[in-house]
């Protein structure tokens, strides 16, 4: 009896969740029950409603006074929002996929660095209208600030783009996730120079990671994904010719995905229009095309790089790498199918990172040195012209210079030779510039190759001179350890200097507070460059916390190799900085020169940059008039001091917000002097032969000009 009054009861209270009320009907099957069996039937229905409420999508938006619980999301169009675990992870996370994936893989993470340790979170508004995500033990983080406006609505729109909007004009947006990208672009959404693609940091964490993708700081017309602020590869320039700025793509049978780009700003829209396209950045630097196939309901790769060894030094120093074993990722030295190959004389560095490449078993005599032949070899650049015609006559040429390490011959190109350390070097390459590769190892290698029973008989007619190459090898080791040590030696105590640091450091100029360190104490200072010490990345290279053994916290500026900063801008900065005192220019501590590192280290500001406030909506709000005003005449007391009171008249020539350090008071310190340039005190003009800065914080008649002249009161 209670079975048969039960069904109709559960029936009536789904129709109260959505379904049609059938009233009548309803009162009927009620009237039979008994008081108790309707309360017990009661609390069962309402638990079966919180469940279905608990699961279902919200159509596109959420305002003031709601919210989405884990388990709810925002569905619009070909894109859902909602709480996540990537792979093995418990972690949560608020993010955006792809309504047809199976897999419902993020293409957009609102807190990857601040996940939720359980199903407790929470998106909703704050008190102040700011978007958060809040979990149950009362922390929050804010996704999007609302900036005061008032009435505002969160909406994820067809494009996948999540923003937050004026419910009374929803053509004003106030905050966008196609603003702050993670590791995935999207069809229509703009990339521009300075907003960069993450990977995550693994599979299954969704933080930031080691590569960063985007449009070239000092070329635009170029794409560029960057190692740990380094670059790691590079789309070639763009000709404007192609629907591509990726070479690559037009060599594919369909091409994915077009391209359009103009003033500094690319995007792109899928082929045909209607599939579903992304294009992720992944946790190994490499960058993908990906279509959904919606028969088979997964993603066929249609394009990925990099892919080849044109890869700039991904086998390091004299490092060959093989395209037939390239498809094997991650590269590494520790497999002889590895793309990354040691040549004969040679071994690796480092099993696990090919771009430390291959070191000489033997050191180079000069005298009596010997030659490798490496056909089929793709030439390396730069070379030296020489104007012999016989092979015999072009190794005769190499062998004249100590530090010539290859050459290579050919009837159509002549004589060529190469210096120091190699690198890009490629076997089984099919374009131009291929030929035999002569390469130079010691004598010694090559005798290694002979046979046993060769060097039993060599052995036998020749005993004294045995005795005397074993005491030669002995002394060879010794004076190998020998140097081993002292190289470790320096390398704690660099020495290697240039003649106006080491001026710089003998005279007073910089004060007894300015330290040389050497780059092992700087690895040290920053453990070892880790990304949790990671302060941000600029055009010319990482910055990164670091901590002295005295206690003092530093700011480190580590030169990125291919930033287009050189030796010049670096000592440029040295010699400005360190005559230059004044409260509002950030105070230069020390720096590093250890062979090819180079490193600044600045005092610390707890506070960041500028721009860290001034272009992000959830932090804006923070700078109020009055510390806005102060920030103004710090920024125009430090300029009057380069510009008129200082030892030397300074134009910073790169002045612009993320210059512009704060310090725990919000004080203004200019910082990057490395593109400045001193001028005639008398004058107002300097001549200056290149153009310098970042483009939109440039004088037009500068940036358009290209050469001529650089007033003070452009730097304003």
């Amino acid at each position: 009896m209670l079975l048969t009054h039960a069904l109709p009861l559960i029936h009536y209270f789904k129709k109260l969740s959505g379904f049609i009320l059938e009233e009548q009907a309803m009162f009927v099957e009620i009237s039979y029950l008994k008081q108790s069996t309707v309360v017990v039937l009661l609390i069962l229905s309402v638990s079966a409603i919180g469940c279905l409420s608990a699961t279902r999508p919200i159509l596109g938006r959420i305002s003031l006074n709601e919210s989405i619980s884990d388990g709810q999301t925002l569905v619009s169009g070909n894109f859902v929002l909602g709480f996540f675990s990537p792979g093995t992870s418990s972690h949560r996370y608020i993010g955006i996929w792809y309504n047809s994936d199976p897999n419902g893989t993020a293409v957009w993470v609102a807190n990857r660095n601040n996940p939720v340790q359980d199903t407790s979170g929470i998106l909703k508004f704050d008190n102040g209208g700011n978007l958060i995500v809040s979990d149950g033990r009362g922390r929050s983080f804010i996704v999007a600030s609302g900036m005061g406006v008032g009435n505002v609505e969160a909406a994820i729109l067809d494009s996948g783009n999540f923003v937050l909007r004026s419910i009374a004009n929803h053509s004003n947006i106030i905050w966008e996730s196609f603003a702050s990208p993670t590791n995935t672009w999207l069809p229509g959404m703009n990339i521009t120079v300075g907003k960069l693609l993450t990977s995550w940091k693994s599979y299954d964490d969704p933080a930031m990671g080691d590569y960063s993708f985007g449009l070239g700081v000092v070329n635009a017309s170029a794409f560029i994904i960057w190692w740990n602020g380094r670059e790691f590869w590079n789309s070639a320039h763009w000709n404007g010719d192609i629907n591509s700025p990726i070479p690559e793509l037009t060599s594919i049978d369909i091409i994915p995905v077009s391209f359009r780009c103009d003033n500094l700003t690319c995007t792109y829209t899928p082929n045909p229009s209607d599939r579903l396209t992304k294009i992720v950045l992944d946790q190994t630097g490499s960058l993908s095309i990906t279509q959904f196939d919606s028969e088979a309901k997964s993603w066929v790769l249609l394009w990925r790089q990099p892919v080849s060894c044109d890869e700039s030094k991904l086998c390091g120093v004299f490092g060959v790498c093989n395209m037939a074993n390239i498809h094997i990722l991650p590269v590494s030295l520790d497999s002889d199918q590895s793309p990354c190959q040691c040549p004969k004389g040679f071994a690796k560095q480092d099993k696990s990172n090919t771009r430390k490449g291959c070191t000489r078993q033997t050191p180079l005599q000069c005298t009596g040195d010997k030659f490798i032949d490496m056909p089929g070899m793709r030439l390396p650049d730069p070379r030296q012209k020489v104007a012999v015609v016989e092979d015999s006559g072009c190794q005769s040429a190499c062998m004249k210079y100590c530090s010539c390490t290859a050459y290579a011959h050919s009837l159509s190109d002549g004589c060529s030779l190469f210096h120091g350390n190699l690198t890009n070097l490629q076997d089984g390459y099919n374009g131009t510039g291929v030929g035999t590769l002569h390469l130079r190892v010691a004598a010694s290698e090559l005798e290694s190759g002979s046979s046993s029973g060769h060097k039993l008989l060599w052995l036998a007619s020749v005993l004294p001179s045995v005795a005397f190459l074993i005491f030669c090898l002995v002394s060879f080791i010794w004076i190998r350890k020998w140097k081993i040590k002292g190289k470790e030696k320096r390398h704690d105590h660099p020495i290697v200097m240039t003649s106006d640091v080491m001026k710089l450091w003998e005279s007073e100029d910089t004060g007894s507070h300015f330290m040389m360190l050497s780059f092992s104490q700087i690895e040290n200072a920053t453990d070892n460059f880790s990304t949790a010490n990671k302060l941000g990345e600029g055009g010319f290279g990482p910055v990164y916390k670091g901590s002295l053994p005295n206690g003092q916290d530093v700011a480190v500026k580590r030169l990125a190799a291919n930033s287009g900063q050189g030796l010049p801008e670096f000592k440029n900065e040295i010699l400005l900085i360190a005559k230059l005192q004044h409260r509002n220019l950030v105070g230069l501590l020390g720096c590093c020169i250890d062979e090819d590192e180079l490193v600044l280290l600045y005092e610390y500001m707890p506070n960041k940059s500028l721009d860290f406030f001034l272009f992000e909506q959830s932090r804006r709000a923070f700078l109020v008039w009055a510390m806005r005003l102060n920030i103004i005449e710090g920024i125009a007391q430090g300029l009057i001091y380069l510009h008129k009171h200082s030892r030397l008249r300074i134009i910073h020539r790169d002045l612009k917000p993320s210059n512009i350090l704060l310090d725990t008071d919000m004080n203004p310190k200019i910082s990057d002097f490395g593109m400045a340039r001193i001028f005639d005190p008398k004058g107002t003009l300097a001549n200056t032969k290149r153009v310098v800065g970042t483009y939109g914080y440039m004088a037009p008649e500068y940036a358009m000009a290209g050469m001529g002249t650089v007033e003070r009161r452009q730097m304003v």
